[in-house]
């Protein structure tokens, strides 16, 4: 079972073992936590008709509380409050996808754009709780949990960790896999690393198809006001469980796709004439 290149990294310095995570986009982000069940997206019941209108036109979604309700009351309290009129898409991106909602593009300095946010920063609603994990670690999916949940923030929170766990991620790391680790219980490791929480599987909530809106995020848990549209086609696997996604597009693509198609500059960023602006985010009944 080899340790994917795209997953982590493990580096020694004098003294101390430190963990690095790669990238997996063009921004640093956790681990990706396996799921061992399909997304609960399908059970959608509660949703929430949303119209954002731009100057290029209407774009229609429907909100999914039940699943992101955080991201979904957010997204209404600062559209309530007039947060997103006047603000620009500011990154489009052909065939992947429009991102918006920072206020710093009301300023008039482009330099600025996609780091603006509403003061605040709070955590992603990517996942819900599955099984607990518990005796002899049989699987891939399951070493990956311990690893994840106990194992690196061991190594992170501990600038003495202990000498076994120490010895056991320098092991990882030699032999490019986790199967070292495959050789305790997930009780050892929740002993040996103080760790008193269940170790439990992670069940993503909804993936990143095409239509879905989405949270942009500098990392884990730093959702703010930017969002996204994805574009596309056959989605966004890649970024599953690293944004969370709270509704999707079910009128109006025609007006996301004109708007993702724009003359943009290096940054990706909408020329100033070609700007799309949110006029206004409406909730009919």
């Amino acid at each position: 079972m080899k340790l994917r290149s795209n997953y982590l990294a493990l580096i020694l310095i004098p003294v101390i073992l430190i963990l690095g995570l790669t990238l997996l986009y063009t921004q640093s982000r956790s681990q990706v936590i396996p799921e061992k069940e399909e997304p609960v997206n399908k059970s959608v019941q509660n949703t929430v008709k949303t119209i954002i209108s731009t100057t290029y036109g209407e774009v229609e979604l429907e909100l999914w509380p039940d699943l992101a309700p955080k991201t979904v009351q957010n997204f209404i309290k600062l559209a309530g409050e007039g947060f997103y009129t006047n603000t620009y898409f500011h990154r489009v991106i052909p065939d992947f996808m429009i991102q918006g909602g920072c206020p710093n593009t009301k300023d008039g300095d482009r330099s600025n754009d996609g780091t603006g946010d509403p003061g605040y920063k709070f955590e992603d609603e990517c996942y819900a709780d599955g099984d607990i994990i518990t005796g002899k670690i049989k699987t891939e999916a399951d070493a990956e949990l311990v690893w994840t949940q106990i194992i690196v923030p061991h190594m992170q929170q501990n600038r003495t960790p202990n000498a076994d766990i120490a010895a056991l991620v320098k092991s990882c790391q030699s032999t490019g896999s986790l199967e070292p680790l495959m050789e305790k219980s997930v009780e050892y490791y929740q002993e040996t690393c103080g760790y008193t929480e269940p170790v439990r599987s992670k069940i993503l909530k909804a993936p990143m198809l095409y239509g879905n809106i989405a949270m942009a995020n500098s990392g884990p848990n730093t959702n703010g006001s930017q969002f996204f549209i994805v574009t596309k086609k056959d989605g966004t696997a890649w970024l599953n469980g690293k944004h969370t996604v709270f509704g999707k597009v079910i009128s109006g693509l025609n007006v996301v796709h004109e708007i993702e198609q724009l003359p943009r500059d290096a940054r990706d960023n909408p020329k100033a004439e070609n700007q799309a602006f949110i006029t206004g985010i409406s909730f009919p009944k």
